[in-house]
């Protein structure tokens, strides 16, 4: 355990900005499982209406630094060419 004022404030902190990014990445894992789902289903309208969702999600993630910029784009890509293959 620490003992420094400071190393205690930065656990503290550290577990704060944890816990948001869990939130974060959780929801933008539930976005992109519904994308998929609405893909196997062969709904196209609901496939591209969740894929716009997921992509807002995924920006606002990349944009708290939570994902890289190519970590975001990568996955982007993915359901993009996973909606756009229904066609």
């Amino acid at each position: 355990m620490a003992n420094i004022k400071s190393a205690k404030k930065r656990i503290l902190v550290s577990e704060t900005k944890t816990l948001r990014n869990k939130v974060i990445k959780s929801k933008v894992k539930t976005e992109t499982k519904k994308v998929i789902g609405a893909v196997n289903t062969s709904d196209k309208v609901a496939a591209a209406a969740q894929l716009l969702v997921a992509i807002s999600e995924i920006d606002k993630a990349k944009a708290k630094g939570i994902f890289h910029k190519n970590t975001a784009s990568r996955k982007v890509a993915r359901l993009t060419k996973l909606v756009n293959s229904m066609e």
